[in-house]
């Protein structure tokens, strides 16, 4: 009877390791990741310029909102990763029931974030406090949509497929973020300061309202409902994304936690996890790869309105570079698989150095942005694509290292957004005090030189140094392809 049942059980696993995941199921695991992506890109693109110029915070004020909120952001991820490791299995599955409840709440927090309270102080504490509430739920909704991945099949090429239409939904919901943010409130001139006086006055709302403006009272009003409507918009697609990845999607729970329903220790899984020296190593050089297009994402539109001046164009600029971005995400998943990921890593990420270093060095022309945007778009798919594709690789390594601690998905994913979230606030916060250091003046139409400068050092050179600095780590990276095909291998023996 016992060899019979063996035999029956290893004829099921082999035929449910064949099954493929449809294509409906990929594509609706795929809606799941746009929210994060959508808001991420409207709160990473605008939230600065909209904090500084429309909200009219003291550029100290908006350097600590835009700090403590993405290290707050950082500091969830874990929580509710140690959480998800204490969340029982029910009918709905362990990861779900986290993405359904946390989606209306944190729709509602993102809202207020792009409100302009009418109150004459306590603005700072107000997008303090929604900022960091809208971070903590959606990441009570990324952790587990993230972990996800481990639980809609077991077959490495079926997680890199799905993993493939999710950066593409991916990479297009920033596409949406850019356009619905940028278009909506592109349609409506911020007004800005012209008189030169300003530049001899304390940088305060108050002093801004004592000089005169190109644009009637009403124009400010205007911009601050367009930023509200934009923000609408974008919770009613984060909810619709929620509902079809909840209808399309079936989490799978792995054969080997069947045989035990006893609970995983976090800090023992914890404890392994960052002892594993391929996840250190992976997470060391995607940090400083993420930093950089992190760094440059916060600091783009900024750099379009004053150093290129391009107030009018940065939202279209913006919109082309995700575009490609969309459009690439293809192109690189074939390479990947043709060439290996590291491979990949090399050729994808560093292609967007030379473009850097243009955007900087030649005259302001308008083509040449465009097209140095494209060209860039097509590495920050990489960037987008590449490490949500090589962490299932880490953690079938672990999990032939350690066949008998499992249950530790949801500590790999969400420690590696913290590692990338924390230092994303820190250079977010360091930039925006660079700006107020070299004399950045709210609502100016036009800026100091050493402000100008400051721009193009963190759109350019910090970027390439950090892309450098990741590229450097990643020979330390064991996993290459004829490892990967080993563990696949070994993973299918001792399932």
């Amino acid at each position: 009877v016992r060899s019979l049942i063996s035999c029956c059980l290893s004829f099921l696993l082999q035929k449910e390791s064949k099954e493929k995941l449809s294509v409906c199921s990929k594509l609706c695991y795929a809606v799941g990741g746009a929210p994060y992506q959508i808001t991420g890109c409207a709160l990473g693109f605008f939230l600065q310029i909209y904090l500084l110029d429309v909200a009219q915070l003291d550029p100290f004020y908006a350097s600590i909102i835009l700090f403590v909120g993405r290290a707050w952001d950082a500091i969830t991820d874990p929580m509710v990763g140690f959480f998800i490791t204490k969340t029982p299995w029910s009918r709905l599955g362990r990861l779900m029931p986290w993405i359904i409840f946390s989606t209306p709440f944190a729709v509602i927090s993102y809202f207020l974030v792009w409100f302009v309270p009418d109150i004459s102080s306590g603005q700072v504490m107000w997008y303090l406090l929604f900022y960091c509430m809208f971070q903590t739920l959606v990441t009570c909704f990324h952790v587990p949509y993230s972990a996800l991945t481990m639980f809609i099949s077991r077959e490495q090429s079926e997680r890199d497929s799905a993993t493939a239409y999710r950066m593409t939904v991916e990479v297009l919901g920033t596409v949406l973020g850019t356009a619905i943010q940028g278009q909506i409130v592109g349609q409506v001139d911020t007004p800005c300061i012209q008189d030169s006086r300003l530049f001899g006055v304390t940088n305060s709302s108050v002093a801004m309202e004592e000089v005169n403006v190109t644009r009637d009272a009403g124009s400010i009003t205007d911009t601050r409902n367009a930023y509200m409507m934009a923000a609408g918009v974008i919770g009613g697609i984060y909810i619709l994304c929620a509902i079809v990845l909840f209808l399309g999607v079936r989490e799978k729970r792995d054969a080997s936690e069947l045989q035990s329903d006893e609970p995983i220790s976090f800090f023992r899984g914890l404890k392994l996890v960052m002892k594993h020296g391929a996840y250190i190593k992976l997470i060391a050089g995607f940090l400083f790869t993420s930093l950089a297009f992190m760094l440059l994402e916060g600091n783009f539109a900024l750099f379009c309105t004053y150093t290129l001046r391009f107030r009018n164009e940065f939202q279209n600029i913006l919109l082309a570079i995700m575009l490609s971005a969309t459009l690439s995400i293809p192109l690189w998943q074939w390479f990947l698989m043709r060439f290996g990921k590291k491979t990949a890593v090399y050729v994808g990420i560093s292609s967007a150095i030379p473009f850097l270093i243009m955007v900087v060095v030649l005259e302001s022309n308008l083509i040449v942005t465009y097209v140095v945007a494209i060209a860039a778009g097509i590495s920050v798919a990489a960037a987008f694509l590449l490490p949500w594709s090589m962490l299932p690789d880490v953690i079938d390594d672990f999990n032939l290292q350690h066949p008998d601690s499992r249950g530790h998905e949801a500590i790999f994913f969400s420690f590696y957004v913290f590692f990338t979230k924390f230092a994303s606030g820190v250079s977010l916060g360091i930039s925006t005090l660079s700006l107020d250091f070299a004399g950045y003046k709210t609502r100016g139409c036009s800026q100091p030189e050493e402000v100008k400068f400051t721009l193009k050092m963190l759109v350019s050179a910090a970027p390439v140094g950090l892309i450098l600095l990741g590229l450097l780590l990643f020979k330390l990276y064991p996993i290459d392809e004829d490892k990967r095909r080993e563990n696949k291998k070994a993973l299918q023996n001792l399932r």
